[in-house]
């Protein structure tokens, strides 16, 4: 997953193999995010998901969500948005577990390493994204400083995948 901050970097990060595209621009008006995730579903083959905003998601036709872990309840987007992909950003094995059984379709874990975009956040470590691995059923992706090999490392810790910002610029 290539998390971009516009559709510009969203297309540059499909020509760099990302599987699955998230928009993530905190910066952005809703009415900018609207417009940004429109051009990523017009040019994008693959999904499409809207960090945080389940009505832009809808409204534009992208494949769903990811939310902040103090985002709404998991449940609560279900409700709104059916089918569509939802997933949930997650720093500890109890909010991988509440996501789940909310009706997560994924979790994105994180940071694995010390990551520029938070730095206000202590890197969890390999160790720590093995053990939320093990601790739940859907798929995991890790994120937070993933390079080439770290990407190596998680996906051997039996991650799903993982999510990268500066990996695909």
């Amino acid at each position: 997953m290539a998390v971009v901050a516009g559709a510009e970097e969203g297309r540059r990060a499909i020509d760099r193999g990302a599987t699955i595209l998230q928009l993530r621009a905190p910066a952005l008006s809703a009415r900018e995010i609207e417009a940004q995730v429109r051009e990523l579903v017009a040019i994008s083959y693959v999904p499409v998901l809207v960090s945080a905003r389940c009505d832009i998601a809808l409204a534009c036709g992208a494949a769903g969500v990811n939310l902040p872990e103090r985002d709404i309840p998991v449940a609560g987007a279900r409700r709104l948005l059916g089918d569509h992909i939802v997933g949930r950003s997650v720093h500890s094995v109890g909010a991988a577990r509440t996501a789940e059984d909310e009706g997560a379709d994924f979790v994105i874990f994180g940071p694995v390493w010390p990551s520029p975009s938070h730095p206000d956040q202590e890197a969890q470590g390999i160790d720590a994204l093995a053990a939320l691995v093990r601790a739940v059923r859907l798929p995991v992706l890790a994120i937070g400083g993933i390079d080439a090999e770290r990407a190596r490392q998680c996906l051997a810790t039996g991650a799903f995948g993982y999510a990268a910002i500066t990996m695909f610029k």
